[in-house]
């Protein structure tokens, strides 16, 4: 057995498995993986459904090529890591020998024979043709290399699946994935990655198969979100090294816990699973709280620099919002203290508010923005919505960074909602972010839009090279600068429309923006501001449904992924 190894090499596997050629699959497979073996690699990935390819009809077109966990397959790949002392991930279709049904799986195999198994929990389109939905949980295997966690696909989409294996201490979540549809490295990938503060060690198929072009992509994903290597769409080998001491940091660049920081207790709408219903008939059952009939409308982000000075801070925010009221804008959003910094904290009916929200009467707008805000003898960072008939509702930051430590104590008024013409609007704040059940309870309880003023300086936006994948037109290809924006994912896994005010400044690295709900929508639907100046950017959101429908037609009130949510897992993400 392997020693315990506190840095050690890793291998993902690009590479092109063939339909009803399983025997020449495993040939070739076998080939790569004792390559990467032989240069040392103690953990070594292949990708999803690697021994069969992929896009199969029905049970009985795949039925010659299931087999069970352990079996003839896991056997194969145990002789090289015994013989090599190593353990390895292939992706297959796996038989329950008992019931007789099938799963899409990736087995974990060490020097012992197979470490466990992982069913695929989250089956995309094509597989419940033929595939049942896993049932063995996300679980995480405790060896010598680490805390090895295994995720197939279409379950990295969800928070909940890598965010289960990240409490459970996952130092590497192995995802194995025939990913599709956009250019790889996979920004979901990368964003789960950066929040857990753990290796994803990513394996991902090339190819063409039944009309289906595979991205490729295969790479090692660092726990701070950058990528350490990586393919394009070629067959090959990608190497990395894992640092355990890394993988055990889990703190964000600005020294902020990713785990210490979560509030469980405020968490339990996780464990909820209203969009079982339909959405339109759910949220206003009873006649309570109904939502917003929504429509379209001009929203708008000002990037800005707040200064010491809350009447020159006033003063701004008034222009720019009279300017996005001249353009058609019906909300603005404004980052971060932007209004009051903790120097100089206002009340609730202090004449700054008041004159926002003259501000919003006479303009016919609704403001968002940030302020330090004073509660007796304690300061909360605070985030206010004013509109035309007053105060629409404030939200108190409830993920504090280490700098909002050193002043304001945790919010107190649980995630907070406001209902406008635009739509349902949910507020967070900053570093709230970065914890991703945030924007995820939000959409939980209706929101069409989530406004997050912000004054951040991590995890920075960065781009990524163009691929050679075989990708049809309005898929982007080419060079792009900004392929990972954190903002981006939470909006669109969300099925929200992200509204991104950040400061820009020495501390911020501005790159506010409007994101739309649905991320695999090419072109993006989406506006960007840049790295280094003030500015305001608008666009036009749709909150509306069809009038003819008594279902949703828009993704924001449909909200396609947080369906297919799987909440009868989720009890740790709460305790």
């Amino acid at each position: 057995m392997i020693e315990a190894l506190k840095e050690y090499k890793v291998a993902a596997i690009n590479c092109e498995p063939k339909m009803f050629e399983k025997e020449n699959n495993l040939k070739k497979q076998y080939a790569l993986v004792e390559e990467a073996a032989k240069n040392g690699a103690k953990l070594i990935a292949l990708p999803e459904m690697a021994t069969t390819g992929y896009c199969w009809y029905d049970r009985e077109e795949v039925e010659p090529y299931v087999e069970p966990i352990p079996g003839p397959t896991t056997d194969l790949f145990g002789n090289i890591a015994k013989k090599y002392d190593c353990y390895i991930v292939v992706g297959m279709p796996e038989v329950n020998t008992k019931t007789g049904a099938y799963y899409n799986s990736a087995a974990l195999i060490g020097p012992d024979g197979v470490v466990g198994t992982h069913r695929k929990t989250h089956g995309y389109i094509s597989e419940p043709k033929w595939t049942k939905q896993g049932d063995l949980d996300h679980v995480v295997f405790d060896t010598p290399i680490g805390k090895i966690g295994m995720l197939i696909c279409m379950d990295i989409h969800f928070i909940e699946t890598a965010r289960l294996e990240g409490v459970r201490g996952a130092d590497v979540i192995v995802h194995i994935s025939n990913w599709l549809a956009e250019k790889t490295p996979a920004p979901y990938w990368i964003n789960r990655a950066y929040e857990n503060g753990c290796y994803v060690l990513e394996s991902n198929r090339i190819g063409l198969e039944r009309t289906v072009e595979f991205s490729g992509g295969s790479c090692l994903i660092n726990p701070d979100g950058t990528l350490q290597s990586y393919c394009d769409s070629e067959e090959t080998i990608v190497y990395g090294t894992v640092s355990l001491e890394k993988a055990r940091e889990k703190k964000f660049e600005n020294g902020m816990a990713k785990f210490e920081s979560r509030r469980p207790k405020q968490y339990m709408d996780l464990l909820r699973d209203p969009y079982l219903w339909n959405p339109l008939d759910f949220h206003p059952l009873y006649g309570h709280d109904p939502l917003p009939k929504g429509k379209k409308s001009l929203v708008t982000v000002c990037q800005m620099s707040p200064s010491a000075d809350v009447k020159a801070n006033l003063e701004k925010i008034i222009a720019k919002s009279e300017e996005a009221a001249k353009s058609g804008s019906e909300l603005v959003v404004f980052p971060e203290l932007a209004l009051a910094s903790k120097d100089s904290p206002l009340t609730e009916g202090c004449a700054e508010i008041d004159a926002l929200i003259d501000c919003s009467m006479k303009n016919g707008i609704y403001i968002v923005f940030g302020a330090a805000e004073l509660d007796g003898s304690e300061k909360f960072n605070s985030a206010f919505m004013v509109g035309p008939h007053g105060l629409e509702g404030k939200y108190r930051k409830i993920h504090l960074s280490e700098e909002d430590k050193k002043w304001a104590k945790e919010g107190n008024l649980g995630f907070v909602y406001c209902n406008i013409p635009c739509g349902r609007v949910g507020l967070m704040i900053g570093t709230d972010a970065l914890i991703p059940e945030t924007g995820r309870i939000l959409a939980l309880l209706g929101c069409d839009i989530l406004a997050a003023p912000s004054s951040v300086d991590c995890p920075v936006p960065y781009g990524l090279r163009g691929t050679t994948a075989g990708h049809n037109y309005p898929i982007p290809k080419g060079y792009s600068t900004i392929h990972w924006h954190l903002w981006r994912v939470r909006g669109g896994e969300n099925n929200c429309y992200m509204l991104f005010a950040n400061e820009v400044s020495s501390k911020a690295f501005g790159r506010s923006g409007i994101f739309g709900p649905d991320t695999f929508k090419f072109p993006r639907d989406e506006r960007i501001c840049s790295a280094d100046k003030e500015e305001l950017v608008s666009m036009t959101v749709d909150t509306g449904n069809s009038p003819d429908s008594v279902y949703p037609t828009n993704v924001v009130r449909r909200k396609d992924l947080v369906s297919m949510r799987q909440p009868l897992w989720y009890d740790p993400l709460v305790m």
